[in-house]
């Protein structure tokens, strides 16, 4: 079987092309040398499974420890409705998990299941197994967060919790350590116990360590699994590049990661190729964000399935609302719990440039689809001779859009969905052969600045709304320094202006900003 990237379960190094996540494996290793009780909880498809599995493998190199590694994924919902059922699955699961590798012991746990009909009976099998084991006893438990809502599975985190305890004080046998992968901080989460009580904070668990291992790939880690595939596969790279693109637009988010380099290998680069192409990079990020996966679709769903956070989501990327990280803040840490956003210096943003332009396409196909614009943005009408797009037309045709469909409740309708509404208008017209990706900047204009790509010219086109003429000087430069950072020499503004001047809306005009050695063009539209 040939090596490939893997976006679907388990990595493994004979068969996948991985990160070297050694040295995470190292420090969650201090974790169990120290006897820690600790949870894994991050994302969805964020190398939990992945980590529990190589972090097993080095723990079986060391005698002295026995890996008992489960999952409650698929295990159904009947072993939680009774304590007697329970407690004899769980010794029944742990059986099954060393029956190839230590017969015998499998064999010593079914028999102790036979007994127990309470969790004091698994305390005491628990207890009767390290001694049989005699050695230093690891417990992995995937997917926890799957029956974590249920009032038996808080119990059997409290018989965990007091044998550590016990155990701490000299009177009891207990498991090393016990290691708990999830999307949710068991810690923190909030449980419904019975059908008419309150959701609680869950307590038993508040003796586990702090798990603060970063599980996102660096722009370095990136680049041990390009050399993975080098050396396998003898094609050539651009390491340096790949990997500080790959970490540009994923912020190191190991599935997305993972799949922009399988959509190169497998569907981008030609057969009996050997080099990975520049514009490779551009062609996987355009795929990615037409293509669906239950990824992004979990995405969609969990900022669709919780208002105020919809809200949020919309004021990060939208409005450019500068938010401040709060761990005490529930939405927020909704919101990092899926994945959806990240602390960066103390300011909540999106977590990746994937994301938020998958979740940009998400909010402005609602407003396409509830705006007619196809009498207005036939794509052929802004495609030159050259096969090139003709910004300028784009713009004036978007004003003209504006001016007669919406010139009664533009000021109400704009300050809140006229980004969205040009998103809404362009994308038809770019789909197929080029893509945007928007950067919202904060200030007191707030700039929505998007970057265009198409049959590989690159273009920048700033929105905003007017804000005075100071505000709108200041703004010029700063679209020139913007030009300048992509060395180009002409941009493309679009301001919303709800004054009431006559001859402002409607008007179209060419600016030239003086760079020092180099003048920036700058075409000028007002909605």
């Amino acid at each position: 079987m040939e090596k490939r990237f893997n976006v679907t379960g388990t990595c493994i190094p004979e068969k996948h092309y991985m990160v070297d996540i050694s040295d995470k494996i190292k420090k969650i290793m201090n974790l169990i040398e120290d006897e820690e009780y600790f949870v894994i909880n991050r994302p969805r498809q964020y190398g939990k499974t992945t980590t529990l599995y190589m972090l097993e493998r080095a723990l079986n190199k060391n005698e002295d420890y026995l890996v008992v590694s489960i999952s409650f994924e698929g295990v159904g919902d009947l072993i939680f409705e009774e304590e007697q059922s329970f407690v004899k699955a769980f010794l029944e699961i742990m059986a099954d998990s060393l029956y190839l590798q230590h017969k015998d012991l499998a064999t010593f746990l079914e028999e102790e299941k036979k007994g127990v009909t309470n969790f004091k009976d698994l305390s005491r099998a628990i207890t009767k197994f390290i001694i049989e084991v005699n050695k230093k006893v690891i417990l992995m438990i995937d997917e926890v967060d799957k029956s974590s809502n249920n009032q038996l599975f808080l119990s059997f985190l409290g018989m965990l919790r007091n044998k550590y305890l016990l155990r701490n004080a000299g009177k009891d046998k207990a498991f090393h350590s016990v290691i708990l992968a999830g999307v949710h901080d068991v810690k923190s989460l909030k449980l419904k116990i019975r059908p008419n009580e309150e959701h609680k904070y869950n307590s038993p668990w508040n003796i586990a360590s702090d798990f603060d291992v970063d599980m996102s790939f660096s722009k370095e880690e990136i680049g041990t699994m390009l050399d993975d595939y080098v050396r396998d596969k003898g094609v050539k790279i651009d390491k340096e590049y790949f990997s500080e693109r790959l970490h540009f637009y994923t912020s190191g988010y190991p599935f997305i990661v993972s799949k922009l380099c399988k959509i190169i290998d497998e569907k981008i680069m030609p057969e009996g190729s050997f080099k990975w192409q520049k514009e490779y990079m551009d062609m996987a990020v355009k795929k990615i964000l037409i293509d669906s996966n239950t990824n992004f679709e979990s995405l969609i769903k969990n900022i669709e399935n919780n208002s105020k956070l919809k809200e949020m989501v919309k004021d990060l990327i939208i409005d450019g609302s500068k938010i401040t990280y709060n761990e005490d803040n529930l939405i927020i840490m909704l919101g990092i719990t899926y994945g959806i956003f990240k602390n960066e210096k103390g300011q909540l943003k999106i977590h990746n440039r994937i994301y938020e332009q998958r979740i940009y396409n998400y909010m402005s196909s609602l407003i396409e689809t509830s705006t007619d614009v196809s009498f207005y943005n036939e794509k052929s009408n802004f495609i030159n001779k050259d096969g090139n797009l003709d910004i300028t037309k784009v713009l004036v045709k978007f004003q003209e859009f504006m001016k007669h469909e919406y010139s009664e409740k533009r000021k109400s309708f704009l300050e809140a969905d006229g980004r969205l509404l040009f998103l809404a208008f362009i994308s038809p017209i770019i789909n197929g052969t080029g893509f945007a990706f928007k950067e919202v900047q904060g200030g007191e204009e707030k700039r929505f600045d998007i970057v265009i790509t198409y049959n590989k010219k690159m273009y920048i086109v700033e929105l905003k709304v007017w804000h005075g003429e100071e505000y709108h000087k200041k703004g010029l430069v700063q679209l020139g320094e913007y030009l300048e950072q992509y060395s180009l020499n002409q941009g493309y503004l679009l301001i919303f202006d709800f004054r009431k001047l006559k001859g402002e809306s409607g008007k179209v005009e060419k600016t030239n900003i003086d760079m020092g050695m180099k003048k920036k063009s700058i075409v000028e539209v007002y909605c």
